[in-house]
């Protein structure tokens, strides 16, 4: 048994943030955010969107597309680091919003790679047989936890939401071939939101000293992505027998043009075959490859029997690459 992509949707809410309006915010330039980041604008939720309302307009497309109704969904796995709040889990706010009775719902976090992550675990359930229809969704309201003074974040993050419906078959024409995941704990400190959990309660200390707001070592996490991302890609390739020249379509997450460039250039992938929108959205953490993989989707770039090649990195640390047989 194989999971396989049978629909793809995504959303992004309306509002869009330039570079040219955080010259207004804070000590910064468009000239300097396109050149370092490869961004030029993003999208941040209204103030009355919260992550299930993102996921619920992409998981309707998704469905639409897939032309699969409620009814047959089984499992909804959503991945988030930006829930609607600690419990209930995201997955089931959504779960009843479309409708959807009896099926397992539940949320995973793993960050910008969090994708990938709940990839590899409906991989799993599919192959196993325990069930045969899952619908997977990302939502991401970074901005949420972004302080609008500290340049050296607020330039780089947006939000969204992305959703596919995945189904079992035994046809080897298609579907995921292989998922890869990793983490590093160690290295916790270099992308966290420090406040708000059991460790660290909400507090006026707390607000005052910014703990809610997302710090991250720009650096290190640089070269780390670098490293990982390459290193997991070469993993999937090597597990399955493949080289780069089979690729037909690199999907990294979009976190920064000059990572995404540095490991492209590792690997040694050709820059048509490389898929980057991060000028438009920027950062969206696990929703940046799905929301890719969709504009891909409907704009008929792919076709039968493509190789696609998928990495990510995010806060854990964490890492993994998939590769799909579109």
């Amino acid at each position: 048994m194989r999971a396989k992509i049978i629909g793809t949707g995504s959303y992004v809410p309306e509002k869009v943030i330039t570079n040219y309006d955080l010259e207004k915010m804070v000590d910064t330039t468009d000239e300097w955010i396109r050149t370092r980041t490869g961004m030029v604008e993003r999208r941040i939720a209204s103030n009355n969107e919260a992550a299930s309302d993102l996921a619920i307009m992409a998981a309707k497309r998704a469905l639409k597309d897939a032309d699969v109704k409620a009814k047959d969904i089984e499992m909804i796995l959503l991945a988030t680091a930006t829930p609607d709040m600690l419990f209930p889990s995201t997955a089931c706010i959504v779960q009843t919003a479309l409708g959807i009775k009896g099926a397992a719902a539940f949320d995973i976090s793993a960050a910008c790679t969090g994708f990938i992550y709940a990839l590899s675990i409906t991989e799993e359930y599919i192959k196993s047989g325990k069930y045969k229809t899952i619908l997977l969704i990302t939502t991401e309201l970074l901005t949420r936890y972004i302080d609008w003074t500290d340049r050296s974040t607020c330039i780089l993050f947006g939000d969204g939401a992305s959703a596919m419906v995945i189904q079992g078959t035994n046809s080897r024409d298609g579907g995921v071939i292989s998922t890869h995941i990793h983490a590093d704990g160690s290295y916790a400190d270099f992308i966290s939101v420090q406040g708000g959990g059991s460790r660290c309660v909400v507090s006026h200390e707390s607000v005052d000293k910014k703990l809610h707001f997302m710090k991250m070592k720009g650096n290190e996490t640089f070269k780390m992505a670098v490293k990982m991302m390459t290193a997991t890609a070469r993993e999937a390739l090597s597990y399955n027998g493949f080289s780069v020249d089979d690729i037909n379509l690199f999907i990294p997450h979009q976190a920064n043009i000059r990572i995404i460039n540095a490991v492209s250039k590792k690997l040694g992938i050709a820059p048509e075959k490389i898929y980057i929108n991060i000028e438009k959205y920027g950062n969206t953490s696990a929703v940046s490859i799905p929301l890719a993989l969709d504009e891909v989707v409907k704009g008929g770039r792919l076709s039968k029997g493509d190789l696609i090649l998928m990495v990510a990195f995010g806060g854990g640390l964490t890492w993994g690459s998939a590769l799909v047989r579109w």
